[in-house]
């Protein structure tokens, strides 16, 4: 099952415009590496539920993972065959707004090696454009 919210206090949303990069969510918090975007886009809670069903088989128990994003905002469609018109669509599924530079995913706990496959795989579910980062450790 795909993720969305619980609750929303409104079903429907405008599109809305993604400019800049990321200020917040951009780097490796919990894990060792991480899984970044390097383009604005919309990513679904499908792509998102079929990345982390990648990322937990290649992990196996041996490793932890993080899910950095979640799909928030509703995008309606309207039927085929649907004269214009007549209002906006129904919800049809979620997405997550990602700017460029928004960390997706984070493996903690597994050897480099195989943290670059898992989220190498992840990456190939992706509809933008990804590279794989490791955690900056800062001294202090």
């Amino acid at each position: 099952m795909a993720l969305m919210p619980k609750r929303e206090k409104y079903r429907k949303q405008m599109r809305g415009v993604v400019k800049g990069n990321a200020t917040r969510g951009n780097y490796v918090a919990f894990g060792d590496a991480g899984l970044q975007t390097l383009e604005a886009g919309w990513i679904t809670g499908q792509q998102i539920e079929a990345a982390r069903i990648a990322i937990s088989r290649a992990v196996g128990r041996a490793g932890k993972y993080w899910i950095r994003i979640f799909p928030h905002k509703p995008v309606t469609g309207k039927p085929l065959e649907v004269r214009m018109g007549t209002g906006k669509g129904e919800p049809e599924f979620h997405c997550a707004v990602v700017k460029p530079g928004t960390i997706l995913f984070e493996v903690g706990g597994i050897p480099k090696a195989m943290a670059r496959m898992a989220l190498n795989k992840a990456a190939n579910k992706m509809p933008t454009r990804c590279r794989l980062v490791e955690r900056a450790h800062q001294l202090g």
